[in-house]
């Protein structure tokens, strides 16, 4: 099945589901984290739009834990930066009516959690097919190592996500059942 195909399937799927809601136990993320020894507390996620997980409580307890919680901008060129973000601060809605950062301090990630449409155990990912954040990993993996956690629910799984060259793996993704690696 190709990519559009694929999105369009399990998109409609997600859009049935919306009313489950991922279950992470908080603790068992934060020692995950530990485990992973990370040395700098920058968090980039998401707000979530089109039934995504959401991941905005584990971004107000990371805030908590003292960790610099960013958000994506989409540019004018579709390329993605990471600005810094509170719960409490104003937002605005891009092109694609996803609520963005107001900020202009750029943050980059040591820990990107990504929304996907569809996921494999090989932790490669289906995205929406902008490349953005393809496009972003390619470009802060030159500066940094950073820590690629996907967010999805287990129906989302298939058995082989079409790649190419330009498709950038994962190296966790967390579902309510499992933790893959």
């Amino acid at each position: 099945m190709n990519k559009y195909k694929l999105r369009s399937k399990i998109l409609k799927i997600r859009k049935k589901n919306s009313n489950k809601s991922l279950k992470i136990n908080l603790s068992k993320f934060f020692s995950f984290l530990k485990i992973n020894k990370l040395k700098s507390k920058n968090i980039g996620g998401y707000f979530p739009s089109n039934y995504e997980i959401d991941d905005l409580k584990i971004l107000e307890m990371m805030e908590k834990k003292n960790f610099n919680v960013s958000l994506p901008v989409i540019k004018e060129n579709n390329q993605m930066n990471f600005f810094q973000w509170s719960k409490y601060d104003p937002l605005k809605i891009n092109k694609f009516g996803i609520p963005e950062p107001i900020s202009s301090k750029i943050i980059y990630p040591d820990i990107l959690l990504l929304p996907l449409v569809s996921f494999d155990s090989e932790l490669n990912r289906l995205g929406y097919g902008g490349g953005f954040y393809d496009r972003y990993i390619e470009k802060i993996e030159k500066v940094k190592k950073v820590l690629k956690i996907g967010l999805a629910f287990s129906y989302q799984k298939i058995k082989k996500v079409p790649t190419n060259k330009f498709d950038k793996k994962l190296d966790f993704i967390i579902t309510e059942k499992e933790i893959l690696q």
